[in-house]
């Protein structure tokens, strides 16, 4: 017997927030926490090492709840959701040390906060960018369950 849609999508959402919380602080590598931000191919490499062992925890976190639970998640869905975590997340670490900065040369992400006016707070506030960071990620992950829980299979 497979939940409800709606239990399929919460189940889902604080399974990858949990592994968003483990693989962001515990699993995350120090050297790629500081280097991630960095421009070039050090700093792309660093997010990106990071990300795969993100996306590794949120997956067998995510694997572990459909069997546990009987969840019967569509396994090209949950992929696509963790697809879409895993580049959200990349985006936003690309930022990392980048938020107070205003200009052409700072991340995407960086110049949409300051375009929605959130400059003077990144610039005067040195946890703002930590804060706007895990917004976006806990934003990101509650599209990407709601991906990885639809079409689930039928048991």
């Amino acid at each position: 017997m497979t939940s409800s849609p709606a239990a399929t999508y919460a189940t889902a959402y604080a399974v990858l927030t949990a592994a968003h919380e483990a693989g962001d602080y515990l699993i995350q590598r120090d050297t790629d926490a500081r280097d991630k931000g960095n421009h070039g191919p050090a700093g792309r490499a660093a997010c990106a090492r990071h990300v795969a062992s993100y996306t590794a925890t949120q997956a067998l976190a995510l694997l572990a709840a459909d069997r546990g639970l009987r969840l019967g998640l569509n396994w090209k869905r949950a992929a696509a959701g963790l697809a879409l975590s895993a580049a959200t997340h990349y985006l936003a670490d690309r930022c990392a040390t980048h938020w107070p900065e205003d200009g052409p040369h700072a991340p995407l992400l960086v110049r949409a906060a300051h375009a929605a006016g959130k400059g003077t707070w990144l610039q005067r506030d040195p946890a703002a960018g930590a804060l706007l960071d895990q917004a976006w990620h806990k934003t990101c992950i509650a599209l990407a369950a709601a991906v990885a829980a639809s079409g689930r299979s039928i048991r």
